[in-house]
Order: structure tokens, then C-alpha cells, then sequence
């Protein structure tokens, strides 16, 4: 009974932020952005606070998507659990080509610099806009390491009311969020501390790694998605296009981070396939589990800057310990 009528409580909420966001859609306010982030968190913690027990993942299809680069590729309209999922188990991860329309992605990092530019310029002037408004969580959930996100060309999400609610409802008319429950067999929430706007420059290092190996036992799936042209001319994403079952050994010689796994590890777990440098338009998006090893593709030659949003979502049952949610 009890678990009923929280569950109802919640269902409210998402009502709730559904029409604010319709209201919003119409007419764009920063108190209504704030307004909506607050209350997908306040139904992110109620989402961890019900979770009862692991529901399976989807089932793989009998046939996974096409590979015609040695990744397997997608439009948005072939986009379904199954396939998720067979492509996740047969090569880590899913490219889907044109996500969000090319024009969309490069306002997106448009706005990017702006919230950069507003926090640099200090809080007060940036939430006026909704532009940057650092988010206050729960106490019972950490604080995230801001200072290391900035250091590494980034900017959290929810420091962004507007940048959260194009981000989410971009995702949602993308159809993502039917994909995700479907895969994850339960709604997802991303979390704070993994929910990235991220600017990154030819000098930006690679480090090979695996995400779960500092997330713990989780039930996740990543969007990275591209809001700029990238993988020759600016920094992207080197790739192992191989479903791995467990995590690599992290740490080793010529690895300058704890968690990092080393450049020989990596291409030793590579195999003959090797690893993949994939150009990506603006709109395209890369998804991967906690297990798909990846680092950032950089070269100081490189002319450009590589902008991209990378949001991981979880589902409510697996969701990283402390981390503060945040319901899609």
C-alpha cells in the first residue's frame, strides 16, 4: 500500500514536469527550467527510493545492426531495444547517425560557450538567463568534483537549466527515452556527476578506460553525443568495437592514472580489429555500457575544438552509489 502511493506520488511528478515542460516549449522561462530540473530530481530519488529488485535487460535480436566501419550504425527511425542490445553484446557500443539534426547540435555548443562564458563571469550573472545555476542536491547525495570538470574543458549539465531541459527533451523526441526503458527494463535517471558538457581542445590527453570501473555494479547505458564534426580535424573518440565481459587491468606500466588502463593493454585487448577512430557529424551519437573501453582522440595538430554532451543513464535499480539523480 505504502509503495503504491509513493509510487503514484512519483507518477505526479512526471505529469507535472511533462506540462511544464509543454509550457515551456512554448514560451522559454529560466525559473521554469530550474523549476523542472528540481522536480526531476526530487522524482529521481523517489525512482532510487522504489526500486525493488533487478528486472532483466532486453533481449538481443537475432541479428545486430550493420557495420559497414567496423562499428554497428543505426538511424533513429531503426532505433529498438533488441538491437541495442545485440549491437552492446557483439561490439560494445551502437553509432546512431543523425540523432539530433546537425543545425540543433551546433546551437547546442553555441549555447555551451555561452554557459562557460556565464560561469566565468560568476553565478549571479548567468542564472538569470539559466545559463549556469550551480545545482543543489539532496545532502544525502556527494558533491561533484567541479573543479576537476572544469579543469578538463567540461561543465556539469545541471549547471545548466537550459542546457538540462534541451538536453532531455531533445532525447525524449529522439525517442530515447522508449529505447532506454526498453533496454534497461525500468525508467532511467542520469546522474549528476555523469551528465557532461564537454569542450575539448587538440591538447586534451586520451586515457583508455572503462567507466564501471569506478561506478561500481550499475545498470547503465551512455549517450555521447557529438554537437560539432570530429574524429580528424578536432578531438573524438578512440574505440574498442569488441564487447569486453570484464574490466581490464587498470593502473599498469605506462598508465600515468590509477584508472586508466595503458595504451598496451588496450591494444593488446584490440585484437586484429584494432583500434577505430570514427568521424562523427554534428547530431551523431555514440551509446555504450559501463564496460566499453574508450579515451578521447586527440592530436595537438588537430585545428579545432570538439564539442559533445555525454550523459549517462541509469537504471534506478543499478544506479551509482551517491550519485544525485536526475529523472529523464
Amino acid at each position: 500500500m505504502i509503495l503504491g502511493t509513493r509510487k503514484r506520488r512519483t507518477e505526479k511528478l512526471h505529469e507535472e514536469i511533462a506540462e511544464l515542460g509543454r509550457e515551456n516549449r512554448e514560451r522559454r522561462d529560466p525559473e521554469t527550467e530550474q523549476r523542472i530540473l528540481e522536480l526531476r530530481h526530487r522524482a529521481g530519488v523517489q525512482m532510487l527510493d522504489q526500486a525493488n529488485g533487478r528486472p532483466p535487460l532486453a533481449e538481443p535480436a537475432a541479428e545486430g545492426p550493420p557495420s559497414p566501419f567496423g562499428v554497428p550504425e543505426l538511424v533513429p527511425s531503426d532505433l529498438s531495444p533488441d538491437g541495442l542490445r545485440a549491437a552492446i553484446l557483439d561490439s560494445g557500443c551502437l553509432l546512431i547517425r543523425g540523432l539530433v539534426s546537425p543545425d540543433r547540435a551546433r546551437e547546442m555548443a553555441a549555447d555551451m560557450d555561452r554557459a562557460i562564458e556565464a560561469r566565468a563571469a560568476g553565478a549571479s550573472n548567468g542564472a538569470a538567463a539559466g545559463l549556469y545555476r550551480e545545482f543543489d542536491s539532496d545532502p544525502r547525495f556527494q558533491t561533484p568534483d567541479r573543479p576537476w570538470v572544469t579543469e578538463t574543458g567540461g561543465l556539469l549539465v545541471a549547471d545548466s537549466p537550459k542546457l538540462m531541459f534541451d538536453t532531455l527533451d531533445l532525447f525524449e523526441q529522439a525517442g530515447l527515452r522508449r529505447l532506454l526503458t526498453g533496454y534497461l527494463g525500468e525508467r532511467p535517471a542520469v546522474s549528476v556527476q555523469k551528465s557532461t558538457l564537454r569542450k575539448a581542445d587538440p591538447s586534451t590527453p586520451g586515457a583508455w578506460h572503462q567507466d564501471g570501473a569506478f561506478m561500481g555494479d550499475v545498470r547503465a547505458m551512455n549517450v555521447w553525443l557529438s554537437l560539432s564534426h570530429c574524429g580528424d580535424d578536432a578531438p573524438g573518440l578512440d574505440l574498442l568495437a569488441r564487447r569486453l565481459d570484464d574490466y581490464l587491468p587498470t593502473g599498469t606500466e605506462g598508465a600515468w592514472l590509477e584508472t586508466q588502463v595503458s595504451d598496451t593493454v588496450a591494444r593488446e585487448a584490440a585484437g586484429e580489429s584494432g583500434v577505430l577512430r570514427p568521424i562523427f557529424e554534428p547530431g551523431d551519437a555514440l551509446l555504450f555500457d559501463e564496460l566499453f573501453l574508450h579515451q578521447t582522440a586527440s592530436d595537438p595538430s588537430m585545428p579545432n575544438d570538439r564539442y559533445a554532451i555525454e550523459m549517462w543513464f541509469f537504471g534506478p535499480s543499478g544506479f551509482p552509489d551517491s550519485y544525485a539523480p536526475v529523472a529523464f
